[in-house]
């Protein structure tokens, strides 16, 4: 998760247990937009089989965005849109039903749109040997097949209004959506994988994972320059402690996470 920094350093902000293995969130941020239900994201899910969901440390037991969707009284089946940054398994997972020994999963949310971005969605059907495990065949057969799977062009989609922008990057995986939301008192960024927890708003800080680093820190760049200047927050997917945080320079000028809230339930626009 943090690419090529020490361990000596990165242990310093999130502390491994005895395995090296570090605690991560899977967030989804769900937005009310009338009477619009949108979900960005849907986490991991529970599609794994028992090995795989050892291999990877998924602690929980059950469809953890179910569960926490029905706690603040919805159902997958009230979800309008599902907007995916990209179709790792980490991000889309959650589109499938729980894994059943010896049966085929099924997509949930069946009255949905899904939204992804056409770089996205070409990357997740032709994957490089480097990150094809990170993407699940079935679940794309599945969304090709649902005649509900819309694309974004030109940073806009019809399923969403004016309120909504689209941001692309390719440091992370070609193609990957960061949904940019319009709010009174600024804008909130879902930042995805792009940034996805406080540590990583340092410029320098990549995760192993991302397929171009330094083409990343330069989007990363250009990215926290313009929510700065705005006033803007970054959501973060994969942060254990902080949903979301405003961006600020020290005396150095070197870019940093404050205003770290543990989550945005309640905020409106």
């Amino acid at each position: 998760m943090f690419g090529n920094v020490p361990k000596a350093l990165w242990s310093r902000w999130i502390r491994p247990d005895d395995a090296n293995r570090i605690p991560l969130a899977c967030r989804c941020m769900l937005v009310r937009d009338g009477d619009t239900l949108i979900l960005l994201e849907t986490g991991i899910g529970a599609f794994f089989e028992p090995k795989l969901k050892e291999r990877y440390g998924v602690v929980e037991s059950g469809h953890v965005l179910l569960e926490n969707l029905a706690t603040i009284g919805f159902d997958h089946e009230e979800i309008d849109v599902v907007v995916l940054s990209h179709l790792h398994f980490d991000h889309a997972g959650g589109l499938l039903t729980e894994w059943r020994d010896g049966q085929p999963p099924e997509l949930l949310f069946p009255n949905a749109n899904y939204l992804v971005g056409t770089a996205a969605w070409e990357r997740a059907n032709r994957p490089h040997f480097r990150d094809r495990a990170s993407f699940i065949p079935a679940l794309n057969e599945l969304l090709n097949n649902s005649g509900r799977l819309h694309f974004v062009k030109d940073g806009k989609s019809a399923l969403l209004g004016d309120d909504y922008k689209f941001h692309t990057s390719d440091g992370h995986t070609p193609g990957l959506l960061l949904t940019e939301i319009s709010m009174p008192d600024g804008p909130i960024l879902f930042a995805g994988d792009l940034i996805p927890g406080t540590p990583w708003v340092h410029l320098p800080i990549t995760m192993g994972y991302d397929r171009f680093p330094e083409r990343l820190i330069d989007e990363k760049q250009k990215l926290l320059a313009d929510l700065e200047r705005r006033n803007g927050r970054l959501f973060f997917t994969h942060d254990h402690r902080t949903a979301c945080s405003r961006i600020e320079r020290d005396d150095r000028g070197r870019f940093r996470s404050c205003h770290e809230q543990e989550s945005l339930a309640g905020i409106t626009s």
